[in-house]
């Protein structure tokens, strides 16, 4: 879906049209790991399942470049095998297809050993089509100039009501920040669709007053579900 003439969304993805620069938020590899070995069972596919998302994006709109927008992996304080195995087969995964950088994210502790052994940037934030690309989970002091942010690391999803029957969906925010145009994505995590922003508070300080954001749901396509408050009052 197109937003503006610089950007469009592409699954859970955002897409700069200027540079071919794909941005990918929140993946948290090795979260479903954690689970089975401390005793939750769950199906093991969510790494080839996001590894087939990505790939039909990538053949789709073809980018030069591919940010990793944070949270690479799901283990804050340590990196176990399993997380090790999938982060290491992401990046070359992602490498292969084009240039690929990590913007660090809040869990991506011990990430620096694996990027360097693939050759790949890791920075706080990139500066790209005018676009601030940072994590989201604190506000950097950044001197260089330009017009938008983009973020994840809020996980945004919204419930939308008839009244007698509720569903959940990842979304996208639009909205803004000091007056730059701010974008909100979704997470790229396949296990957990998201925080309910119409049930729970945000958490990224860049995220002040929700009210007037724009909503874009994601179903089997993108949808434009207009601003929050207004789907909040319906849901009331």
């Amino acid at each position: 879906m197109k937003i503006n003439n610089k950007v469009s969304f592409e699954d859970f993805f955002v897409y700069l049209k200027k540079s071919k620069t794909l941005i990918i938020s929140d993946l948290q590899l090795g979260y479903e790991g954690d689970l089975i070995q401390s005793g939750i069972f769950v199906p093991a596919n969510n790494y080839d399942n996001l590894i087939k998302r990505i790939e039909k994006t990538i053949k789709k709109i073809k980018p030069k470049k591919i940010i990793i927008n944070g949270d690479l992996k799901h283990e804050f304080g340590r990196i176990s095998r399993h997380e090790w195995r999938e982060v290491r087969g992401m990046l070359e995964f992602l490498k292969s297809k084009c240039e690929t950088i990590i913007v660090k994210g809040n869990h991506d502790n011990f990430i620096g050993p694996l990027a360097k052994k693939q050759d790949i940037e890791v920075a706080d934030y990139k500066i790209i089509d005018d676009y601030l690309i940072c994590h989201g989970d604190k506000v950097l002091d950044v001197k260089e100039k330009y017009s938008g942010i983009i973020i994840g690391h809020e996980h945004p999803a919204i419930s939308i009501s008839d009244g007698s029957f509720s569903e959940k969906y990842k979304c996208f925010l639009v909205g803004k920040f000091k007056n730059k145009e701010l974008i909100v994505q979704p997470s790229s995590f396949l296990l957990n669709l998201g925080t309910d922003i119409t049930k729970y508070s945000t958490h990224s300080p860049f995220i002040d007053n929700i009210q007037d954001f724009e909503v874009y749901v994601l179903s089997d396509k993108i949808f434009d579900f207009g601003k929050f408050k207004d789907i909040n009052q319906i849901n009331k």
